[in-house]
């Protein structure tokens, strides 16, 4: 594990805004070493990848969230997935051969969709907004004004070595007498002046103390982030399940095995006659007996 793949919580002592910072180098590049992209498309995938790493991490249970992107343009679907652990993962859909311009060129105007999932009880939340911006960090900005109603601001980069990002959120409720009013507007002020280069080039705590030197930080343990799958054997046997006997029969007499990749990881699962007569056993969908005597 590279010792930048990770994130890092800070808080303003003297008014009440927090932050984090994620770098992600070895974790990014196992993404990309599952699908070629082009470089719009790739560019956006990583910073979609940071920003769901950003919001995971503020996560109180054991669940995931998922930020998705579907559109009418070249850029017409893209995925990314992180969960409380901060295991990320991540993938992209486009026609043509190299789609270029702004998010809201990209997609089409498509729909931009925050998706939080407890792993407990499977309770779902989730916000739309238009993929309409310029930038993915002005859509996620967007999203937390009408969804979570907290002024948000974010920062996001990636090219083919790193992918990372920052975020800045004001706290409700921590406002007292004597906390510096203008705390807010200042640390905007002060992170706007970060470039992509410094955001995919400089490590977080030097980062932080350049960009805020004259402020007092907190800053919170490092939390490493991997990519990691979640798929299974046992959850592509699940989905087969459901197709029933006959499309499964119809599938393996078509090439005497079923294959299945994860579109995520690329790792192939293969099931021959064997596999899914147990698998139908499993489920009680082995033919009748009467059908088996004649």
């Amino acid at each position: 594990m590279s010792g930048s793949d990770a994130l890092r919580r800070f808080m303003f002592e003297d008014f009440p805004v927090r932050g984090e910072i994620v770098r992600m180098d070895q974790s990014w590049r196992a993404a990309l070493e599952r699908q070629h992209y082009p470089p719009a498309v790739r560019a956006v995938l990583g910073e979609a990848m940071a920003a769901v790493v950003l919001l995971a991490s503020t996560l109180k249970f054991d669940g995931s969230l998922t930020l998705q992107i579907q559109g009418e343009g070249d850029l017409h679907l893209l995925v990314a997935q992180c969960g409380s652990n901060l295991a990320v993962r991540g993938l992209a859909k486009w026609k043509g051969e190299d789609p270029r311009g702004s998010l809201a060129e990209l997609t089409g105007g498509g729909r931009l969709a925050i998706t939080i999932e407890r792993n407990k009880d499977g309770e779902r939340y989730q916000g739309i907004v238009l993929a309409s911006g310029d930038s993915l960090a002005g859509c996620l900005e967007t999203y937390f004004a009408q969804s979570e109603q907290l002024p948000t601001r974010i920062w996001l980069a990636a090219n083919g070595h790193s992918a990372a990002g920052m975020l800045l959120q004001q706290l409700p409720g921590r406002a007292a007498s004597g906390e510096d009013a203008d705390g807010w507007q200042r640390a905007g002020i002060l992170a706007d002046t970060v470039s992509a280069d410094e955001l995919l080039g400089i490590d977080a705590v030097e980062l932080l103390r350049r960009l805020f030197h004259e402020e007092d930080l907190r800053l919170a343990d490092r939390r490493e982030v991997v990519f990691r799958c979640s798929c299974t054997r046992q959850r592509v046997e699940s989905a087969l399940r459901l197709l029933g006997r006959a499309e499964l029969s119809e599938l393996l007499s078509a090439e005497g095995r079923i294959e299945v990749r994860c579109e995520f990881c690329n790792q192939g699962y293969a099931l021959d006659t064997v596999d899914v007569e147990q698998l139908l056993a499993d489920e009680g969908l082995l033919p009748q007996a009467s059908d088996q005597l004649h």
